[in-house]
C-alpha cells in the first residue's frame, strides 16, 4: 500500500482515538468537590444564619454543577483541538513539496488540510476558548468568594446580615456575569459554516 495512503489511515484512527477524552467529558457528570469545612461547620455565624447560608447553597449546586462540567467539556475540546490544528499547520507545508501525480500524496494532503480547516473553523464558530474562560472564572469566583465569606466575613459586613446580604449579591453578580457571557459566546453552526467558508478562501487552513 501506498506510504501516504497508510499515514493518512493512521491519521485518521488517531484522530477519532484522541477524541474519546471528548466524548467523555461530554457524557460525564463531574461532581463538586468544594474542599475543607462549609457553612455548617462555620464559627462565625448562628444557626439562623447558617440554614440561610445552606439553602442558598443547595439552590445554586445545579448551576455550579453546569458551569464546572460546561468547563471541563470545553477544556477537553480547546486542547483536541489545539492538538491537531497546532501541528497540520506546521506539517502541511512541509508535506507540499513532496506532492507529485503518481501516488496518493495530493489526496493526503487535501485530507489533512480539509480535516484541519473543519477543527479551526469549529474551534473559531463555537467560541471553545472564550467559553472555557467564561465557565472557569465563574466557578472560581464563586469558590473564591465563598472562601471569602467563611474565613474573612467582616470584609463583607459588618453584621452577620450584612456580610450574608453582600454574599447573595455577590453570587448574583457572579451568575449574571457568567449568563451574559454565555449567551454572547453562544456558537451556532452558521458561526463554525462562516469560519469554514474563511479558511477555505485563505488556502484551506494552510
Amino acid at each position: 500500500m501506498d506510504a501516504w495512503k497508510i499515514g493518512i489511515v493512521v491519521y485518521l484512527i488517531t484522530l477519532i482515538a484522541t477524541f474519546l477524552p471528548v466524548a467523555k467529558a461530554i457524557a460525564r457528570k463531574v461532581e463538586l468537590k468544594p474542599g475543607g469545612e462549609g457553612f455548617q461547620e462555620s464559627s462565625h455565624f448562628d444557626e439562623k444564619h447558617k440554614k440561610l447560608l445552606l439553602q442558598h447553597y443547595s439552590r445554586i449546586q445545579g448551576t455550579l454543577g453546569y458551569w464546572k462540567n460546561l468547563a471541563e467539556l470545553y477544556k477537553s475540546l480547546h486542547y483536541y483541538l489545539l492538538l491537531w490544528t497546532i501541528p497540520s499547520a506546521v506539517v502541511i507545508p512541509v508535506l507540499t513539496p513532496f506532492i507529485v501525480d503518481s501516488n496518493f500524496s495530493k489526496e493526503a494532503v487535501t485530507i489533512l488540510s480539509a480535516i484541519t480547516a473543519v477543527l479551526l473553523a469549529f474551534h473559531q464558530g463555537l467560541k471553545v476558548e472564550d467559553n472555557l474562560k467564561a465557565f472557569r472564572h465563574g466557578e472560581s469566583e464563586f469558590y473564591d468568594l465563598m472562601r471569602r465569606l467563611l474565613d474573612r466575613p467582616n470584609s463583607l459586613g459588618k453584621t452577620q446580615s450584612e456580610q450574608i446580604d453582600a454574599y447573595f449579591e455577590e453570587v448574583a453578580r457572579i451568575r449574571r456575569f457568567v449568563r451574559n457571557a454565555e449567551t454572547d459566546n453562544l456558537g451556532t453552526l452558521d458561526d463554525a459554516r462562516t469560519e469554514l467558508e474563511k479558511r477555505r478562501a485563505e488556502g484551506g487552513g494552510t
